[in-house]
Order: structure tokens, then sequence, then C-alpha cells
């Protein structure tokens, strides 16, 4: 099974921490993003996985350099979600290819994904989920997509869910696709309902999802990791909500709440901290009183 996780986008809504990282290397708990992605999958039984990169690529090429497996693809101009997918097409055959978006971190069995395509041919599967913050897509009785960003109609048939930015595409449909252009996938999948093809949604449920979009969503997603809010997480089961790396240097200190320190890190002496993440190989200076923040 192949798969293919969009991590070129340029992360706007994170700057100034984007300019020194692409969100898909953000760390998470002390693991780059991508990395427990790539994780993930190859769990899930995928054994290809292509990672597309443009902002800060060097990054992202060196973090997968020797993963067996694994294959880079460099796009020297912005693609989008679409564009990027049209330039993989040589590396997929003609079986489903599972997309997953590079800033998201969740719990949802992507086998299962996966098969159930499979199982009910569908040209398109886009995982979805009740999450009113992002709701704004439409979907009939039947589970077939009627439309994106629309209002809702008022038909009690109709459901607004938010897309997880999970989905299952065949092949052949993306050298639809302008070649060497910018593409949002979203307007392939709005032509295809309107040309009748099976664009279909798999409602998820009972799962933990996270899009690390702000800063505010990034220290969301740590609080409910350190607070126990996801039990099976190996790194910190039984750990409390605080949680130091390998070889953190710290002396006289004072921990409020929940923190995460990242390997190679530095806490200067007489520090507070609160809801603070601290990225490996980052210092925090003598005296210094920090709360929702994140230290690069």
């Amino acid at each position: 099974m192949k798969a293919m996780i969009l991590a070129a986008g340029l992360g706007t809504r994170l700057r100034p921490y984007t300019l020194a990282r692409p969100k898909p290397l953000f760390p998470v708990v002390d693991k780059p993003l991508l990395l427990r992605s790539l994780e993930q999958l190859h769990r899930a039984g995928f054994g290809e996985v292509v990672v597309n990169a443009h902002h800060l690529r060097e990054q992202i090429v060196a973090a997968v350099a020797g993963r067996k497996g694994t294959t880079v693809q460099v796009e020297d101009d912005i693609l989008g979600t679409g564009g990027g997918l049209r330039l993989a097409c040589p590396y997929f055959d003609d079986a489903p290819v599972l997309v997953v978006n590079g800033d998201i971190f969740h719990t949802i069995d992507l086998s299962e994904v996966y098969e159930q395509h499979c199982r009910t041919a569908a040209d398109v599967t886009m995982v979805l989920h009740d999450y009113p913050r992002f709701n704004q897509v439409l979907v009939g009785r039947d589970d077939l997509i009627a439309g994106f960003g629309e209002k809702e109609t008022g038909d009690m048939k109709v459901r607004c869910l938010a897309f997880t930015g999970i989905h299952v595409v065949q092949p052949s449909l993306l050298e639809r696709i302008p070649a060497g252009a910018f593409h949002n996938i979203i307007d392939l999948y709005r032509s295809l309902i309107g040309e009748g093809k099976k664009v279909r949604a798999l409602i998820a449920r009972d799962h933990y999802w996270s899009d690390i979009g702000t800063p505010e969503d990034y220290l969301l997603l740590h609080q409910d990791i350190l607070l126990g809010r996801l039990p099976d997480m190996e790194e910190t089961a039984g750990k409390g909500p605080h949680y130091l790396g390998e070889n953190v240097s710290l002396s006289t200190h004072e921990f409020r709440d929940w923190v995460c320190v990242g390997s190679n890190a530095r806490i200067g002496s007489n520090a507070r901290l609160t809801r603070v993440v601290v990225w490996d190989g980052a210092q925090v200076p003598d005296g210094a009183r920090l709360s929702d923040a994140i230290v690069i």
C-alpha cells in the first residue's frame, strides 16, 4: 500500500516558529510530527510513502534520510494539495493512495480507512468528523459528499462535518489536475461530485485529532498529551505533566501545570515555566518567567 504526506506548506499562521522549522517538523513531545506520521503509516501497513517538501525543504530531506520506503518529492514552487499529488503520480500505480496532511496528529485507524475505501469501491474517500470549528463539508444520508464550504441547506438529510485531512483517491483521477500548476485537491473533488462520481465520507468517531495550525493549537496538543488525555502515548505514560527529554540541563527551577522540555535543552537557574514547550536544543534564560509559550 502506498501513501503520501503533504508537507510542503509555508505554515504562515505559525510564524515566527516556521521561520526556524517547517510545520511538519515541529516536535510533539520531543519527536518531529512528520516522523510520528511516518511511523503511524508504516505500522498501518503502508510500505511506500511519498513526502513532498518546499518550505525549508532541506530540513525535511535530512529528517527522513535513510528511512526505508520513504521518498521526498522536492517542489521548487508551491503546488498546493492537488498540484503536489499530481506531481507524485509517477510514484503511484493503479492501487488507491492514502493521503495525510502533514500537520495533523491523530489516532484514526489508517488501515481501516484504506480497507473501507476498497470495500466500497468509491472514487474518493474523505475521512470526516464532527468538529464545529471546521465543519464545512456537506454529507448526505447515504454518506456521499454533496459539497464543500456551502452553507447548510436546512435539509435534514444533509449533515455538515469537518475534513480531517485524511483521504484515499484513485491515482488515475489525479491525472486530471494540470501538471506543474498550483491546484487545490478540493477543487478536483468538487468537479468529481458534479460529474456524479462517488466521493464518499467515512465518519470517524472515538478518536483524537489535532491540527497544529496555530501556536494555541500546538500548545493544546501538548496539554492533552501531558495531562493524560491520550493514554496510549508511550513516552508520557505514568510520567505526569512534566516531560524532560534526554540530556536536559536543569538547575533550580519551577514547573507549573504542564511543561515539555526537549532533548539537549537548557533551563536557566530560577526559571519558572507554566504551560510551555521548549524545543530540543533551546535555551531558557536564567530567571525567565514564561507561560503559554513556545521556546525555540
